[in-house]
């Protein structure tokens, strides 16, 4: 799965994929779908959960192991 970490990211917050959608502004099958791989996430999109989350990018995409 090539975001897996946004779902892990948002189970250890224990937050719902609707909340998560309500953040970035799109609805939650969507959101779904990001977490799925079915749809390639837009780079405002990777910022917006990078920011929500206090980590990099580089980590959302699995290119470290390095939260920050």
């Amino acid at each position: 799965m090539l975001y897996k970490r946004i779902r892990e990211l948002r189970k250890e917050r224990f937050l719902t994929q609707m909340q998560i959608a309500e953040v970035l502004k799109c609805s939650q099958r969507v959101y779904s779908n990001y977490e799925c791989g079915e749809l390639d996430i837009p780079t405002d999109v990777l910022i917006k959960l990078a920011d929500f989350h206090k980590i990099s990018i580089d980590y959302l995409l699995n290119r470290t192991d390095k939260k920050n």
